[in-house]
């Protein structure tokens, strides 16, 4: 039994991974990761937003394609946390921890036309992308080919998203 100024041993253990990345390595790469994760929070709920509150002529179509795009980008979340984990570092913890890193503005006015929804999610999407590429430059360095692969396929699925956002604009 630890004394009440002692940790119990498996809350000061360190992780153990069977990859080796150095310190420096984790540091880097669960700061890349941990920051894509609190963008990709924070475009989920802004996309949900935006498929809550749509309205217009198009409705049903917009609605279903940002429902469609908010269930991509969630489904990746876990994803990333996991892949921090395994490489040895620490995710998220909470809301505010997301808002300190995010780097996807919120939108909490209470009305936005269609068209701007679709615009501001297009220019989100894209800056994803880039953040997504920054992160495969760490990975890359790191000989963290398995993030590497995972990201590549992030990108193209935020690639896509962005086409046909900005497609349904035209």
């Amino acid at each position: 039994m630890p004394t009440p100024t002692q940790e119990p041993e498996s809350k000061t253990a360190k992780l153990n991974t069977p990859d080796g990345f150095s310190s420096e390595n984790i540091r880097n790469l669960s700061s890349v990761l941990n920051a894509m994760l609190a963008d990709i929070f924070a475009l989920y709920l802004k996309t949900k937003n935006f498929h809550w509150h749509m309205t217009g002529p198009h409705f049903r179509d917009y609605h279903l394609l940002l429902d469609e795009q908010a269930t991509q980008i969630f489904a990746i979340s876990d994803d990333i946390a996991e892949r921090v984990r395994k490489i040895g570092g620490t995710t998220l913890r909470s809301i505010g921890h997301i808002a300190r890193l995010q780097r996807i503005s919120d939108n909490d006015r209470e009305y936005v036309g269609a068209k701007e929804m679709l615009l501001e999610l297009h220019a989100d999407n894209r800056a994803l992308v880039e953040s997504m590429r920054s992160a495969h430059e760490v990975a890359s360095k790191a000989n963290d080919y398995a993030t590497t692969s995972l990201i590549e396929v992030w990108i193209d699925e935020a690639e896509r998203r962005a086409w046909f956002l900005f497609e349904a604009t035209r």
